[in-house]
C-alpha cells in the first residue's frame, strides 16, 4: 500500500527527484538549513494579525497555515520565488486536497513579503489530471530502495540537501 504524498513531497518532487526521494525515506535535512529557518521566520512573522484572521486547516495529509474559509483562500507565504513552479504546484495540491475533502471553488495566492509580491493560483482541470499523474510517480519513485541519480542544478548550493548530495562529489 502506498503512503499518501503530502503536499511538501509533491513541491520536492517538482524540484529535485533525489530531494523527493530522501524525504520520503526519513532523510530530512531542513533543520541543518539556514534558508529554511529565515523561511519559517519571515512566514512567521510578516503577517502579524494573520493568525486571528485566517485559520489553520488541517487536511489529515496537508495542514494548511493560512486559509480564508469566508473566500475559499489558501495564503501560502514563501521567502523567494526562486523556485515559484514548484511552489505554484504546492498550492494547486492543496486546492486539490481541498477539492477531495468537499471543499470546491477554493483559490491559492502564492505571498512572496521579501519582493512585495503576490501571485494568484488557480486550479484547473488540467492541473487536476496533473496532480494525479505525479501522486502515481512520486509513489513510484518512492518505492524504488534506490535514491536516484545526482544532477547539477542551479538550485543545489542554496539546497538543505546539498552536503548529502555532494559530500565526495566536487561540487
Amino acid at each position: 500500500m502506498n503512503k499518501p504524498v503530502i503536499p511538501t513531497l509533491l513541491n520536492y518532487y517538482m524540484l529535485c527527484r533525489r530531494k523527493a526521494w530522501f524525504f520520503a525515506h526519513g532523510i530530512q535535512m531542513e533543520h541543518t538549513s539556514d534558508i529554511v529557518s529565515e523561511g519559517k521566520v519571515i512566514s512567521e512573522t510578516t503577517y502579524g494579525r494573520r493568525s486571528s484572521k485566517y485559520t489553520e486547516l488541517d487536511l489529515g495529509i496537508a495542514k494548511i497555515d493560512y486559509y480564508d474559509a469566508k473566500n475559499k483562500v489558501v495564503h501560502e507565504v514563501k521567502k523567494s520565488n526562486k523556485v515559484e513552479h514548484a511552489h505554484e504546484w504546492q498550492v494547486k495540491y492543496y486546492l486539490y486536497l481541498l477539492g477531495q475533502n468537499g471543499v470546491e471553488g477554493a483559490s491559492g495566492i502564492l505571498e512572496y513579503p521579501k519582493l512585495r509580491r503576490k501571485t494568484d493560483v488557480e486550479l484547473t482541470d488540467e492541473d487536476r489530471s496533473r496532480i494525479t499523474t505525479m501522486i502515481s510517480e512520486i509513489q513510484t519513485l518512492v518505492s524504488n530502495d534506490e535514491c536516484p541519480p545526482l544532477q547539477k542544478k542551479s538550485i543545489c548550493r542554496s539546497c538543505s540537501y546539498f552536503d548529502l548530495c555532494w559530500s565526495g562529489e566536487g561540487a
